[in-house]
């Protein structure tokens, strides 16, 4: 019997904000494995800001190309395999892209242990693009210890919401976070249990870091760039650590990014501005991934989840993270 593969495929680059002219659903029979190769139903797939980047010739991340899948990491069951190393009906997780069934190389394929952790794990609290990252932007880069006063922008989002969470077990006196809406600055307070949070849509974030941090920031966690870049380094301490992670602000914009206006604060705090990518820590992931599945079965670190349905749907809600229409984990059950 046949496999239908349902996929979204680039056509165009966009330029700013991709629409739907930039894609096109695919139906096609999945083809035969070859040796070394394992057929995995998709179940779900994580939305990050990097798949915005990989639309882009020339990306640091592997770029989309013409005709073929978008670029996303996801989890999913093996449905036939032609390697040693993986059985049908195992769990794994890899980058499936933007598809229902994906033929993938053994070697790009994690079996997931689900005594661990649910698979969808893999891609919230533990995963590379989440858990991992945050947790090495704050305990590695950051070097967050106790007493700190901890800012994370877009904290409403899967990283960000980690990262203040990871700052308040590392000891952080006050975290604070920056999100859009007052839906999710109380969704940062009640319930991941940061010490404040600042709505930047309704509220002027300098003023309100003035009020929340009046001795000032030791460590800023950053997603967004810009402006919030900006207000956060006029409010730095001697020894401030800023943590660059990502800068969503600007990712329509590639072409015209454009750094902070106030960078001469590093100097005169003797601070310093640290940018990372999870990878730069890959000898390290067995002692974060220990920690944070401590943390995840003890209940120390909570993951929201929001799940959207169809492969179809995948451009949609690629742009639904790009407008900050989410919170927490931001996923797409194909």
């Amino acid at each position: 019997m046949s496999i239908v593969n349902r996929k979204i495929v680039l056509v165009s680059r966009p330029t700013g904000r991709p629409d739907d002219s930039n894609f096109r659903y695919v139906e096609e029979e999945v083809a035969p494995l070859d040796d070394g190769q394992v057929l995995v139903e998709v179940d779900l797939l994580g939305i990050d800001a990097f798949i915005r980047t990989t639309l882009d010739e020339g990306s640091f991340h592997r770029g989309a190309q013409i005709g073929g899948v978008i670029p996303a990491l996801g989890v999913g069951e093996v449905l036939d395999s032609r390697d040693a190393g993986f059985a049908k009906g195992d769990k794994v997780f890899g980058p499936l892209s933007s598809q229902t069934h994906a033929v993938m190389p053994a070697f790009t394929l994690r079996k997931l242990d689900t005594n661990v952790a649910p698979a969808n794990a893999w891609l919230g609290a533990l995963g590379l693009t989440t858990g991992l990252t945050a947790y090495f932007g704050i305990v590695d880069v950051g070097r967050v210890k106790k007493g700190d006063t901890v800012v994370v922008s877009g904290a409403a989002g899967a990283v960000g919401s980690m990262a203040g969470q990871i700052a308040r077990l590392s000891g952080a006196d006050k975290v604070i976070g920056i999100a859009g809406g007052s839906h999710k600055t109380k969704f940062l307070v009640d319930e991941l249990r940061f010490d404040a949070a600042i709505d930047y849509r309704n509220e002027n974030v300098g003023a309100r870091l003035d009020e929340l941090a009046p001795n000032g920031i030791d460590v800023f966690f950053d997603n967004v760039g810009g402006e919030i870049l900006d207000d956060v380094l006029m409010r730095i301490v001697e020894g401030s650590r800023i943590v660059i992670c990502g800068a969503i602000s600007q990712y329509e914009k590639m072409d015209d990014v454009r750094g902070p206006r106030n960078y001469l604060k590093l100097a005169e705090r003797h601070a310093t501005m640290e940018g990372f990518a999870v990878f730069h820590f890959a000898q390290h992931y067995a002692r974060g991934e220990g920690q944070l599945a401590e943390w995840y079965r003890n209940g120390d670190i909570i993951m929201r989840e929001q799940i959207e349905h169809g492969v179809e749907n995948f451009p949609a809600v690629m742009n639904m993270l790009m407008t900050g229409g989410h919170h927490g984990k931001l996923l797409l059950k194909v």
